[in-house]
């Protein structure tokens, strides 16, 4: 009928309106069409035009339906930032309604990154510009990667990530098995990796291996390591904490607390469950990061080592110095290993108590308190040679900050259970 088809007629070209309107369109359900205006996403942004010399591209969805944004106050303005930073505050929804911040970062500078990839195409085809997954693709340690059933330490030698310098096979296991990148991990054999996955995995282990430790000691499981999201191209999208150096000048009950948690998170890297033992090459004011309920976790694992205590490491020394494209892709061709068996089980510790703590508790407590905790830092900083003295110091330090803490709702993450428990 005629009264029919103007209601149909009314209907359709209102259905129309609301998906053209940005405001409406923003929030609309998942199952309807997305036609506003978004960032003007360049493959060359994220990195998409170097896949599969990338890390993945399982949160690229976010990107493109605008459920990952860059800018904080989620302005309808989409701007893309800078393209040369090496991370980014971003939101995140999974609703359109309820945003959470997180962390956009890449795996290493842009220049880098560039450097690497012109460093790929002299050497390994002689020419400035290439397909980086075919020249990579011919290489020996590939070819091998390609034959290979199972991820074992001959085919990760040499690479220079410090969490590969002393591996096991059962770390090597784990890491085939979480590798989150894929939908259909849990197994230890390498099966479900297609070429392209196995190349994602090698060039991400090359270049940084922070994505695979989030990955493989997840947050849900008790590690102190921001939550793994995903990632899209070189972009690698995590749970969202700030850097330490933020808390630099923070009320000293605030600084009691995070140095206590800081030294509980080192506590609990030398001692757990599955027996690995984590170290530090290297700290500084963005190693470590605090979420908004005022819980310490380790912002940047890039710097992180491990040993296997129960299996100990399955490479020989001379395994290590085997030298090819995929060793230098971020550091200097020349640079030496550290052995195995040189890291001391302190070697944390101390490097905390000489560059973190310091400027973390300097000059925030009356006297005598804060010449004793002086004193107690001084001791742990020069004790590479002696690890006892380390012990003593660290244990003294922990004693003297716990009741320097408060309990109130600045640390959500003990309160209100701090109220009612000795713990804390």
């Amino acid at each position: 009928t005629e009264p029919r088809k103007v209601a149909d007629t009314l209907m359709l070209l209102l259905v129309l309106a609301l998906s053209c309107n940005p405001s409406t369109a923003a929030t609309a359900s998942p199952s309807a069409p997305h036609i506003k205006p978004s960032y003007s996403f360049g493959r060359t942004f994220l990195g998409l035009d170097k896949c599969n010399a990338c890390i993945g591209t399982s949160i690229c969805k976010k990107f493109f339906k605008e459920e990952i944004r860059f800018d904080t106050w989620l302005s309808s303005r989409l701007k893309l930032p800078p393209s040369y930073l090496l991370s980014y505050s971003g939101n995140y929804t999974d609703d359109a309604k309820s945003w959470r911040m997180v962390d956009i970062t890449r795996l290493t500078s842009k220049y880098r990154h560039d450097r690497a990839d012109k460093r790929i195409c002299t050497s390994l085809l002689k020419t400035k510009t290439c397909s980086l997954e075919r020249a990579l693709r011919r290489t020996r340690r590939f070819q091998k990667w390609l034959r290979a059933k199972r991820l074992t330490p001959d085919l990760v030698q040499g690479l220079s990530s410090p969490m590969l310098r002393c591996p096991s096979q059962r770390l090597l296991d784990r890491i085939v098995r979480r590798y989150a990148e894929v939908p259909d991990a849990g197994s230890i054999y390498m099966d479900h990796l297609t070429d392209r996955d196995k190349l994602r995995l090698l060039y991400t282990l090359s270049v940084n291996s922070h994505p695979i430790l989030l990955q493989i000691f997840p947050d849900v499981e008790g590690w102190p390591f921001p939550r793994y999201l995903g990632s899209c191209g070189r972009l690698v999208v995590s749970a969202s904490t700030r850097p330490l150096r933020d808390f630099y000048g923070a009320a000293p009950e605030v600084a009691a607390d995070l140095a206590l948690q800081l030294l509980a998170v080192l506590r609990s890297m030398g001692t757990n469950d599955l027996n690995y033992f984590f170290y530090f090459t290297h700290v500084d004011a963005g190693t470590f990061g605090v979420f908004s309920n005022g819980h310490l976790f380790i912002r940047d694992a890039s710097t992180l080592g491990i040993i296997d205590k129960e299996e100990g490491s399955q490479l020989i020394d001379g395994q290590q110095e085997y030298k090819d494209i995929f060793s230098c892709l971020t550091v200097d061709c020349q640079s030496a290993f550290v052995s195995c068996n040189s890291i001391r089980e302190k070697h944390s510790l101390v490097m905390v108590c000489q560059e973190l703590l310091p400027k973390l508790l300097k000059g925030k407590f009356l006297q005598p308190v804060q010449d004793k905790i002086d004193s107690f830092l001084q001791h742990c900083a020069d004790g590479l040679t002696d690890d006892q003295g380390v012990n003593e110091a660290v244990a003294k330090l922990a004693e003297l900050l716990k009741p320097l803490r408060s309990c109130d709702s600045r640390f959500a993450y003990r309160y209100p259970d701090c109220k009612y428990s000795d713990k804390y």
